[in-house]
């Protein structure tokens, strides 16, 4: 498994990784620019978190790490790492329907809330990584 040293870095596709749930104590990026967003990251064992612009976009508890993190008006995906089973909460459309893949495999689908937040829980003590899509209906 691995960190991100550095709390938030652009990839060579152009997604983002961020997180590092090795961190005894919080640690935070802000002003992170990427694609003309501004980012910022909070993360440690307890929690990581994401905002872009100022609004929420990503939270795990337990704290994780985020391989090549993707979204657009249909569509997140990301690798999750971490040492133990983690709760996620995207922020997504209000309102909307979302089939959930874990690993290419669908889990159903969800629907948001009014306030377009998403929690799904992903399994991580017996695997090294999980993929997780979230793709609107």
């Amino acid at each position: 498994m691995s960190a991100i040293s550095e709390l938030i870095r652009v990839e060579s596709d152009g997604n983002i990784s961020f997180g590092d749930y090795t961190l005894a104590t919080k640690a935070k990026k802000d002003n992170f620019e990427h694609k003309g967003d501004l980012y910022k990251v909070k993360t440690c064992k307890e929690i990581t978190k994401l905002e872009s612009n100022g609004k929420f976009v990503y939270e795990s508890v337990p704290g994780t790490a985020v391989l090549e993190f993707s979204q657009t008006e249909n569509q997140v995906s990301f690798t999750v790492e971490g040492p133990e089973d983690a709760q996620v909460t995207l922020e997504l459309e209000e309102d909307a329907e979302y089939e959930i893949l874990i690993n290419g495999t669908s889990s159903g689908c969800m629907k948001t809330n009014l306030g377009g937040k998403l929690t799904i829980s992903v399994e991580l003590a017996d695997a090294d990584s999980v993929e997780v899509k979230v793709q609107k209906k």
